[in-house]
């Protein structure tokens, strides 16, 4: 319990932009009540760049955003909340600060000026003793110029010979070293005084895999604040976080994994693998995310790779390079927390040749805190981060559902029995986790991902209609081709324009034929022509046809996840949007605006004793989410405890069923069998001794899933 009164029963994600200030969510303070909310969930609230839409790229953290309504404007937010009973969660950035140059960020600004003399020049992760500081912000060669305490350089050169730690490649955010007590209080004495008024009643912390020291953070993060705290590690598919951790647990994409993978048919794997083959793309993903992460290594992140080298003591340069390189791509998880993360550590190094890794490795061994072993740890992430997430998830495409952040895309599914260990696992090590299925970072919406579910039960039948698409408008690249298709299947229906600048980002992060930086115009041109010639066009039309087939099931998936997410352990978060059906692909397209005014009226119909049906309206889901989120907030003693439930029948593989403290989720999987096999039939739920009533519906509920999920594919039972 956090000295605000323990976590939230549940989570509502605004994202704050200029176009959505602090006044535009006061004024949804009231729906956000009447939905259940238990928090809202904000976005960065500090100063950041000016125009920023997302607040990541802070430049000032000691006062509130001024874009957003200053200080008044968040101070008159929060008695909104407070009036209204709900916390508010606040996410933090601790890692790193916007810079460039020009003077936005005064601290930085400090540091040009006055170098190593600065107040400021220990703030930040700058590697003085290589020189003056690179700023890699010039146009070209010749626009390159020498100031009093750094060097303007081609921007080129910013990959390669960088001299500050930055978030990832961006080089016009660098690294805050908030393990300094002095920078920790001066970057998070505003967010701490909010804290302390009560104004805050919970953090969730962005990228601590970026601190040079996580666990300390935390600890120091904890100690001073007191509330829910949650953190954005990004664990592998059997990782947990580490004990010494005095956290909540992580923002939910564990959780995401799970939940999503339960709707998958991993019957269909097969058939998907074989299409990927006949059209060229990768399926061994273990070979991709190598190749990827070693492109990383030697091209995006040399400038870090090659600072961590220089420490390696006993080694040639080069060949320490080598080892250092070898053994971030070769690491099972994002980083290693030595010393207790040293099973993570010794996997890696026992997958690397190079010569110098022994060195490496000794050194690393001796010093499990020393510098060599902290930038090592910093920087794994990173590698596993672009190498993966932002390469692998766009070059082995297969099935894109699978794609996510926290995804295990050769893990075709997640089996009701997986499922339910994990979430007896959640309940007992960490119930006040955040879950979550959609975020402002997915690769796409958890509804596109529901009817991507769909494709599993289809794979025959979306195979051939991929080979005659293609055929007729072919994508010379044959990884992103087949990520086209399923993603315009998936987000349908969707104008020319979103599916082009989806597709030009996609084919940049795959680095295949095009990047960021280096570009194939020709190439380029050819992607952004290809999403007007298929929607004008009879592919388009045979495009909208199939979908028209698969949108049911992929409604039934996306209520069964959302039920499910809901209801099962952990501090449920929805994003913005998306209690209403929400096919958004990745960023910025997730971060359109949201009209609240048709979802106030959808929620009033409902709270008038409307039952919608599971139509376009997409108020199915509101209600699912309405009265799960509401008894989540007046009925918690509910939420305690797991256990999984048992159908038994012909159809008993197509429900997923568990029981709480007095309440039962009851949710459809893998529809369309469940239809090809004729239903329900006589397959019965036993459920526990009692009376029960489907809160969805208020009627009494049967065990004969016939009977019970004949109006919803999903149900919300509680004890009377």
């Amino acid at each position: 319990m956090s000295a605000h009164g323990g976590p939230p029963s549940s989570t509502y994600r605004v994202q704050f932009a200029p176009d959505f200030t602090f006044a535009d969510a006061e004024a949804v303070v009231d729906y956000l009540d009447a939905l259940g909310v238990g928090a809202l969930y904000a976005s960065p609230l500090l100063e950041a760049v000016p125009g920023s839409t997302h607040g990541y790229d802070v430049v000032d953290p000691t006062r509130a955003r001024e874009e957003l309504g200053g200080e008044s404007g968040r101070v008159a937010l929060h008695k909104a909340v407070k009036r209204a009973g709900l916390g508010f969660v606040l996410d933090i950035v601790p890692n790193h600060m916007a810079v460039g140059h020009d003077d936005v960020n005064k601290w930085w600004w400090d540091v040009l000026r006055h170098g190593r003399a600065s107040r400021y020049a220990t703030f930040f992760d700058i590697d003085w003793d290589s020189g003056p500081l690179l700023l890699p912000f010039a146009g070209d060669e010749a626009s390159e110029e020498e100031h009093e305490h750094y060097r303007l350089v081609f921007w080129r050169r910013g990959n390669t010979e960088l001299n500050y730690r930055r978030f990832f490649d961006i080089t016009t955010l660098a690294a805050v070293r908030v393990e300094d007590p002095e920078v920790f209080d001066a970057t998070h004495g505003e967010v701490l005084r909010w804290v302390a008024a009560g104004e805050v009643t919970g953090l969730r912390v962005d990228h601590p895999d970026g601190l040079a020291d996580p666990g300390g953070y935390v600890r120091r993060l904890r100690e001073r604040s007191g509330v829910w705290l949650v953190v954005e590690k990004i664990l592998g598919a059997d990782e947990r976080l580490p004990a010494s951790w005095p956290v909540d647990g992580t923002t939910g994409y564990d959780a995401l994994r799970e939940v999503c993978g339960l709707f998958v048919d991993p019957a269909g794997e097969a058939a998907f693998t074989a299409l990927a083959d006949e059209l060229g793309v990768p399926t061994d993903f273990a070979a991709v995310e190598h190749e990827c992460r070693e492109l990383v290594t030697r091209t995006i992140l040399r400038a870090e790779v090659r600072r961590i080298a220089a420490l390696v003591r006993d080694a040639d340069p080069a060949e320490a390079e080598r080892a250092v390189a070898e053994v971030m791509v070769n690491f099972p998880v994002y980083r290693s927390y030595l010393p207790e993360g040293l099973d993570a550590w010794t996997a890696a190094v026992t997958a690397a040749t190079s010569p110098a890794v022994r060195a490496l490795d000794r050194q690393v061994r001796a010093e499990p805190q020393g510098e060599l072993a902290t930038r090592i740890q910093q920087t794994s992430g990173m590698v596993v981060a672009k190498g993966t997430e932002d390469t692998a998830f766009y070059r082995f495409s297969r099935f894109v559902a699978l794609n996510e952040v926290g995804g295990a895309p050769d893990r075709f599914g997640v089996p009701p029995t997986e499922f339910h260990a994990r979430a007896a696992l959640r309940e007992a090590a960490s119930p006040a986790a955040m879950t979550a299925l959609s975020t402002h970072d997915t690769k796409r919406s958890e509804d596109v991902r529901a009817r991507l579910a769909v494709l599993a039960e289809l794979p025959e039948e979306f195979g051939e209609l991929v080979r005659r698409w293609t055929a007729a408008h072919p994508i010379d690249e044959p990884s992103l081709n087949l990520l086209a298709w399923q993603s315009l299947v998936g987000a349908w229906p969707i104008t020319a324009e979103r599916m082009s600048a989806y597709l030009d980002k996609a084919a940049k992060e795959s680095k295949v034929r095009t990047t960021w930086v280096d570009h194939d115009e020709a190439f380029e041109a050819a992607v952004a022509a290809w999403s007007e010639q298929v929607l004008g066009g009879p592919v388009g039309a045979e495009v909208a046809s199939f979908v028209d087939r698969i949108v049911a099931p992929g409604w039934s998936n996306a209520l069964g996840q959302k039920l499910v997410q809901l209801t099962a352990p952990g501090v449920p978060d929805v994003y913005q949007g998306t209690e209403l059906w929400d096919l958004s692909l990745v960023d910025p397209d997730n971060r359109r605006p949201v009209d609240y005014e048709v979802r106030r009226r959808l929620l009033a119909r409902i709270e008038d004793g409307w039952l919608p049906d599971v139509d376009d309206s997409g108020a199915a889901k509101l209600l699912v989410v309405q009265r799960a989120l509401r008894l989540r907030r007046e009925r918690p003693e509910l939420f305690r405890g797991y256990r999984p439930l048992e159908a038994s029948g012909s159809a008993a593989p197509h429900v997923v069923a568990f029981e709480r403290s007095g309440l039962v989720a009851v949710a459809t999987r893998l529809p369309v069998g469940l239809a090809n096999a004729g239903g329900w039939g006589d397959t019965v739920l036993p459920l526990p001794p009692g009376e029960w009533t489907d809160v969805l519906t208020s009627r009494p509920a049967a065990p004969r899933l016939a009977d019970l999920l004949d109006r919803y594919p999903v149900a919300l039972l509680v004890a009377d």
